[in-house]
C-alpha cells in the first residue's frame, strides 16, 4: 500500500475495542468488473456504528456496518457479496456489474480476530514490517506472519512485493506494507520534478544536502528538507526493504557516504547519477572501500531507465520509472 492507503484503520479498530466500544473490521477479498475500491481496502467499524476507512467509497458501506454490528453480536465473521444492475451502476459507483466480496470480522468473540493478533499487527506496523493476515475464510483460522517460514512463504513474498492481498486457496493474504519511502542526495535541479513525482507515485520523499544554499525552502518549498551529511542523515532516517536511495550530487564527498551506508542496508533500489565513466570511478572506491563486487551491483548507474532522458523533468520520469520496475519485478 502506497502513503496514501496507509491509514489507521487497524490501530482505529484497535483503539475502540480497547475502548471498550467494540469494533470490527471490514476488507475487501475480491472484485470483479470495476471496483471503487481494490482487494485489501478495509473499514474499521465501532459498537457504536462510527466508521473509518473505505471498502466501496460510499456504495454499500452503510450495509456492510449493519452486518458488522450483528457479527459484533454473535462473535462470527462473515463474507458479504456485493453486485449491481448496469442500470444502477452509475448511481452506486460499480461500474459494468461490477461486483466485490467483502469479509466482516469481529474483534473477539468466540471465533472473531484476537485482540492480541491485532495489536500484533498494529505493532508491526509501527515498527515498519512487513506483515501479512492470513484468514481462512472456510474454518476462520488466522495467523499473523512477515512470511520466512510460512507454508505459503512464495507466495506471500511475491505479494508483498506486488502489494497485492488476494487468495491462495482458502486462505485470503491481507498484506500489509509499510509506506514507500524515497531518499535523495543532493538538491540539484533534477532534484525538483523527482520530489513531486515521488511523492505523487505515493513516497515519502525526503531531501538531503548539507549545503544550505542548494536545499532551501525556496527552491523546493513544501518538501522535507534536511541539511544533515548524507551518511548520517541515512542513520537517522532509517533504512529497510522499502525505502529508495538516489544520489544526484555528483561530488563523492557527498554520494559515497550515502551510497555506503546504503549498501550495507536492505534498501530495494539504490540509484545514482553519473557516466558509465564516473560510475566506473565510483565502483573502483567502492572496491578500495572493501565493498564485493556483487554489493557494489546493486547500484543502478547510470540512473534511470534508458529512454533518451535530456531534461531535468525527462530524467526524473526515468529515475521513477525504474524505482518502480525494481519495486515491482526485483
Amino acid at each position: 500500500m502506497s502513503t496514501a492507503d496507509f491509514d489507521r484503520i487497524p490501530e482505529q479498530a484497535l483503539d475502540w475495542h480497547r475502548a471498550g466500544a467494540g469494533a470490527a473490521l471490514a476488507t475487501v477479498v475480491e472484485t470483479w468488473g470495476s471496483a471503487p475500491r481494490p482487494v485489501g481496502s478495509q473499514l474499521a467499524i465501532s459498537g457504536a456504528a462510527e466508521i473509518a476507512g473505505s471498502v466501496s467509497g460510499g456504495c454499500v458501506e452503510g450495509a456492510v456496518v449493519v452486518e458488522a454490528l450483528e457479527a459484533l453480536e454473535d462473535g462470527t465473521p462473515r463474507i458479504l457479496e456485493f453486485g449491481v444492475s448496469n442500470e444502477e451502476a452509475f448511481a452506486v459507483g460499480l461500474a459494468c456489474g461490477g461486483t466485490i466480496r467483502v469479509l466482516v470480522d469481529p474483534v473477539g468473540g468466540a471465533r472473531g480476530l484476537s485482540e492480541r493478533m491485532l495489536a500484533d499487527l498494529v505493532a508491526a506496523r509501527a515498527a515498519r514490517r512487513p506483515a501479512a493476515l492470513l484468514i481462512d475464510t472456510q474454518g476462520w483460522d488466522r495467523r499473523l506472519t512477515e512470511g520466512p517460514g510460512d507454508p505459503l512463504e512464495q507466495e506471500i513474498r511475491s505479494r508483498f512485493r506486488s502489494d497485492r492481498s488476494g487468495f491462495e486457496g482458502d486462505w485470503f493474504i491481507g498484506v500489509h506494507n509499510p509506506p514507500l519511502r524515497m531518499v535523495v542526495v543532493g538538491a540539484v535541479h533534477i532534484a525538483q520534478p523527482l520530489m513531486q513525482m515521488a511523492r505523487l507515485a505515493g513516497y515519502d520523499a525526503t531531501l538531503v544536502d548539507p549545503r544550505e544554499t542548494f536545499g532551501s525552502a525556496e527552491r523546493f518549498p513544501g518538501e522535507t528538507l534536511v541539511d544533515d551529511w548524507p551518511d548520517a542523515a541515512l542513520r537517522t532516517h532509517g533504512l529497510d526493504t522499502r525505502t529508495a536511495v538516489v544520489t544526484l550530487t555528483h561530488d563523492p564527498k557527498l554520494d559515497d557516504p550515502a551510497i555506503m551506508e546504503a549498501l550495507r542496508s536492505d534498501i530495494f533500489y539504490l540509484g545514482c547519477l553519473g557516466s558509465t565513466r564516473t560510475h566506473a570511478k565510483r565502483v573502483s572506491r567502492l572496491q578500495e572501500a572493501g565493498f564485493t563486487t556483487a554489493e557494489i551491483a546493486r547500484i543502478h548507474a547510470p540512473v534511470g531507465l534508458d529512454i533518451g532522458a535530456k531534461s531535468p523533468a525527462e530524467i526524473a520520469i526515468a529515475v521513477m520509472a525504474e524505482i518502480t520496475q525494481t519495486l515491482r519485478r526485483g
